[in-house]
């Protein structure tokens, strides 16, 4: 099969793979919000992978936390077992694509050496074969790029969704029960859907809103003032919503989200939009940030949503002082119950 190797201007290929993170996989969607850099070589032997590296174990010290990431994407099996946790170069991730899943992705044969840069909205900027230099070319030319995306948000802000005092009520539901730490929807090395807790990454309490009357309240307040402003601005009519739940990010422990997307994992697939409303405004932090377009945070009014395609790449800023409570369902329809999961 011919292989077609990616351009400049196309989206990046996404994959889950054989990787050197702590839990041995990584899915390549999660790395939006920064520069990454692929070096596909054939093995860590080849004079590009050690040049490569040894350019990394200068500039990396520079001060470029969050601004790149190195993925070496290793074809030889063999490198697998035989690269020790010394040789690794801090800060560099190895992929490990024996079976040429990642290679193939992005038209790369096996024994070339070649350089790939991913911008922070996922898109090919840089399609490079390598040279004696091609290190210290690839890492000056990235590190000229803005630190921080400034782009416009594919999201909707809408103030007077809920009214004050229907969000007090849902806060004192809340406190007058037992909520639970909020686990982290994943998918296990069988590709079914796991829940694990996670509070490096995630630190939230969710409390099942089970009250028919404000389950009733809270639908007909959505249908009516959210649901409009979704068909007109995605043109995409949705009949459906689940999760409703009210959750609290509190500051006595920095309660926050890491980046992620809500529709990964086929559990969570037939998710089309997240509404994120916030209860409250009595706290500090707690951002809501989409770090494939911008570094802005965004902070809803008390009764405020922020409406967005669960496809998004978002996370909760820490929040510093106070507690953020809000409510958090999610908008589908029937058509999308029927899609699959993507990789």
């Amino acid at each position: 099969m011919a292989l077609h190797r990616v351009m400049a201007g196309d989206p990046a290929p996404g994959f889950i793979q054989h990787c050197t993170t702590h839990w041995g996989r990584y899915s390549f969607d999660m790395a939006a919000g920064r520069y990454n850099i692929l070096l596909f070589v054939p093995g860590l032997h080849t004079p590009s992978a050690r040049q490569a590296l040894a350019s990394f174990r200068r500039y990396g010290a520079q001060g470029r936390e969050g601004h790149m990431q190195l993925f070496v994407v290793v074809a030889d099996p063999a490198d697998r077992t035989a690269h020790s946790p010394a040789d690794r170069v801090p800060g560099t991730l190895f992929v490990w694509d024996a079976d040429h899943l990642v290679h193939d992705r992005y038209g790369v044969a096996p024994d070339t050496c070649l350089w790939v840069v991913v911008d922070p909205m996922m898109r090919i900027c840089l399609v490079r074969e390598d040279t004696p230099d091609g290190a210290e070319r690839i890492y000056e030319w990235t590190d000229r790029q803005p630190r921080h995306q400034d782009g416009p948000v594919p999201a909707l802000l809408l103030p007077d969704i809920l009214e004050r005092t229907f969000c007090d009520s849902l806060i004192a539901y809340y406190r007058a029960r037992t909520p639970q730490r909020s686990a982290i929807l994943t998918q296990g090395q069988a590709g079914q859907a796991v829940s694990i807790t996670d509070q490096a990454f995630k630190r939230r309490h969710d409390c099942v809103l089970n009250d028919p009357y404000l389950v009733q309240q809270l639908q007909a307040r959505i249908i009516r003032r959210v649901v409009p402003q979704i068909t007109k601005v995605f043109q995409c009519t949705v009949t459906r919503m689940n999760r409703m739940i009210v959750s609290c990010y509190d500051g006595r422990e920095n309660g926050c989200f890491g980046p992620h997307r809500d529709n990964t994992v086929a559990e969570s697939a037939h998710r089309l939009f997240a509404i994120s409303i916030n209860l409250n405004d009595e706290f500090e932090g707690g951002d809501l940030v989409f770090p494939e377009f911008s570094a802005r945070g965004f902070r809803p009014p008390t009764g405020g949503a922020m409406v967005f395609s669960c496809g998004l790449l978002h996370a909760v800023r820490p929040v510093t002082r106070g507690c953020r409570y809000a409510c958090l369902p999610f908008a589908f329809n029937d058509a999308s119950l029927a899609r699959p999961v993507t990789e």
